[in-house]
């Protein structure tokens, strides 16, 4: 909801006449639909005619870009770009080969090392050094995730699923969790880095956070500066020590974050970037001019429908 706000608000700031339209499978639940300029039912993204409903609908608005924000859409649009670009409305999507490395932990483990990007040493659950970490390779939203302190935590449920990948544990005393915001142009270069440490986590997402000018950026740069077939905004996650600059790369996730409107009020307009480029067909450049030690404090609002048809 809050993502639809940032780009209708861009909008306006830019002078720029156009709508923000969302879709759902059930439009009349969907916050984020209430509050666009408008709400289009959609089969799910798995269905074989989800394509060609997106093309309809693209067709009938007269809609210049797209932009994914589920992850279990990704994929299907980024093998469709092509198109989407015959009809005229280009993807804010990076390529498949980057989204099926951002969707499997164990390929996003070796793209961090290819980066000279550490991460966490991978373990032998049947040779278990305690304390331990375990999660899904295909994961999201926090789920399934275990922190194994002792043996007998180390139960025939989590040892005998096929999908948890084990690695050592990071002590939250020694490092801090960040999230990064990043921006890639059309060009394939890194406009953007904007790091938000997670103060407090929330069903996946960040719950109380706040964005650090610090060592990350830098150190970013340097190593994921240019990725070509990347497009648009990513959100990667990484421990952080301060003492000595130490980072250990966790997970990408090539789509705008639940955080992202931290980032946006801290001065780094990804919607604008986007919105400048897709649509005007102008150039952006990279950019530091973002504000640091800006907090966010999340809580939850309503939205309220009278007289709302079921």
């Amino acid at each position: 909801m809050v993502l639809v706000q940032i780009f209708q608000r861009t909008l306006q700031d830019m002078e720029f006449d156009a709508k923000v339209y969302t879709t759902d499978m059930r439009p009349e639940m969907a916050p984020a639909g209430i509050v666009s300029d408008g709400c289009i039912p959609v089969p799910r993204c798995t269905a074989d005619n989800y394509i060609d409903s997106l093309l309809e609908i693209c067709r009938e608005k007269k809609i210049g870009v797209v932009i994914p924000t589920i992850d279990t859409e990704l994929l299907i649009l980024a093998e469709n770009y092509q198109r989407f670009m015959d009809q005229g409305v280009r993807l804010a999507v990076s390529d498949k080969a980057f989204i099926k490395v951002c969707r499997d932990k164990r390929l996003t483990k070796d793209f961090f090392l290819q980066a000279g990007i550490a991460v966490p040493k991978p373990l032998d659950k049947q040779h278990p050094v305690f304390p331990m970490f375990a999660k899904p390779y295909d994961g999201s939203l926090s789920t399934n995730i275990h922190v194994i302190r002792r043996e007998e935590e180390l139960s025939k449920d989590i040892l005998n699923d096929p999908k948890l990948i084990f690695m050592e544990y990071i002590d939250p005393k020694e490092y801090k969790e960040f999230t990064v915001d990043m921006y890639y142009g059309l060009d394939g270069c890194v406009k953007g880095i904007v790091p938000r440490e997670r103060i407090e986590i929330r069903a996946g997402e960040i719950n109380k956070g706040i964005t650090r000018k610090n060592g990350i950026v830098t150190f970013l740069r340097q190593r994921l500066g240019v990725l070509e077939g990347v497009r648009g905004c990513i959100c990667l996650q990484l421990f952080y020590r301060d003492s000595d600059g130490d980072v250990k790369g966790i997970e990408v996730n090539p789509r705008f974050g639940g955080g992202f409107p931290l980032s946006y009020y801290a001065k780094a307009n990804y919607a604008e970037y986007l919105i400048r480029e897709y649509l005007l067909g102008e150039t952006v450049n990279y950019s530091e001019a973002w504000l640091d030690r800006t907090l966010m404090l999340r809580y939850d609002n309503d939205i309220i429908v009278y007289d709302a048809k079921k």
